[in-house]
């Protein structure tokens, strides 16, 4: 083959896999917007929570599959350095889909467990419904920081074992930012209000409903 012609066989073929990725897309949206309909006329909220937290992750984990082959092409036809890092960051996009999905999702079930107790005139404990929503968001964000580190090729005990003596540091140097975490905790534990409560304090000087 002659240069044109090859050049015209890779513009071929990056136009083949971009179109394809569209009409994908596409039909993809449709899908799930027909899917969030169906499941929100349902009466439990996990296939609701389900299908909403995928819509959007989905159709961007598609476009990345998309530009990742794209990148690809170019890697074996030009040999350019900047086209090896494409399987990287392939990698770090499905993985950060992945986190973005589970965020929603566990955001989507936390909100569908309060409006359907809600629902049935039942009592939502929300104080503990937020802090197990917001205790699984953190587990999935330091997995998730983890896992990227690993695939790029970092030691994870390293990494580890540099945040263990970073988080003493981190200890002395924000003394206060620790008293109010561990007084949050408190606050969990002993419950001494809940939200919607209205409280009051006289040394503080301020006063109203708890909203968080």
């Amino acid at each position: 083959l002659t240069r044109g012609d090859a050049l015209f066989a890779l513009v071929s073929q990056i136009f083949v896999v971009v179109l394809m990725v569209v009409v994908f897309n596409f039909f993809l949206r449709r899908l799930l917007a027909k899917l969030e309909q169906r499941t929100r006329l349902t009466e439990t909220p996990w296939d609701y929570a389900l299908v909403s937290a995928l819509r959007k992750p989905l159709t961007v984990l598609a476009w990345i599959i998309g530009l990742a082959f794209v990148g690809h092409l170019l890697d074996t036809e030009t040999d350019a350095t900047i086209f090896e890092l494409v399987a990287p960051a392939r990698t770090v996009g499905v993985i950060g889909c992945l986190t973005w999905f589970l965020l929603r999702l566990i955001r989507n079930v936390q909100d569908g467990v309060i409006a359907q107790r809600t629902a049935r005139n039942k009592p939502a404990d929300r104080t503990t419904i937020d802090a197990v929503g917001k205790l699984l968001r953190v587990s999935v964000l330091i997995t998730a920081a983890l896992v990227v580190l690993q695939s790029l090729g970092f030691s994870i005990s390293g990494v580890l074992a540099f945040g263990g003596v970073g988080g003493i540091a981190v200890g002395f140097a924000a003394k206060d930012l620790l008293a109010n975490f561990f007084g949050g905790l408190m606050v969990y534990w002993d419950r001494p209000f809940e939200v919607g409560d209205w409280i009051r304090s006289p040394d503080k000087e301020i006063e109203g409903t708890v909203e968080d």
